[in-house]
This record gives structure tokens, sequence and C-alpha cells, in this order.
């Protein structure tokens, strides 16, 4: 496999893992709106849940959006 299938690869299981992780967010948020637990225990709930999707999703998306570094530092441009 070449350098540049590997990359697309991983791109495309940290897409897939993104996906994932947001369909399993999104399943817990409408489980915790259907739960009679007071606003307040759902507020702080949701909270939780916000912090926890941010730290679980951004640096996979910060993994996607990072530039390719393909020379040495001070290298010449080819």
């Amino acid at each position: 496999m070449s350098r540049e299938e590997q990359r697309q690869s991983m791109r495309g299981v940290r897409e897939g893992l993104i996906e994932e992780l947001e369909d399993l967010y999104r399943r817990a948020f409408d489980s915790i709106g259907a739960q009679d637990l007071g606003e307040g225990a759902i507020a702080r709930l949701t909270q939780l849940l916000l912090r926890s999707r941010e730290a679980a999703i951004t640096p996979l998306q910060e993994e996607i959006e990072a530039p390719l570094i393909t020379r040495a530092p001070g290298e010449p441009m080819p």
C-alpha cells in the first residue's frame, strides 16, 4: 500500500469513527431527553455529555484537518 493510500485509509477510519461517535452521542442525548430526571439533572448530564463528545471527536477532526508535511523544515520547495 502506498503512502497516499495509507493516508487515505487512515482518513476513512477516522471519519468512520467520528460518524459512529456522533451516532452514539445522538442516541445518548435522545435517551436523556426521554427520562424524567428534572431540568437540573438533565442540564448537568447534557453538559457532561457535550464535554465528553468534544474530547472524543475533536482530536479525530484535528488530525483529519492537519496539513500534510511532505518535506523537512528548511528544505527548498521542489
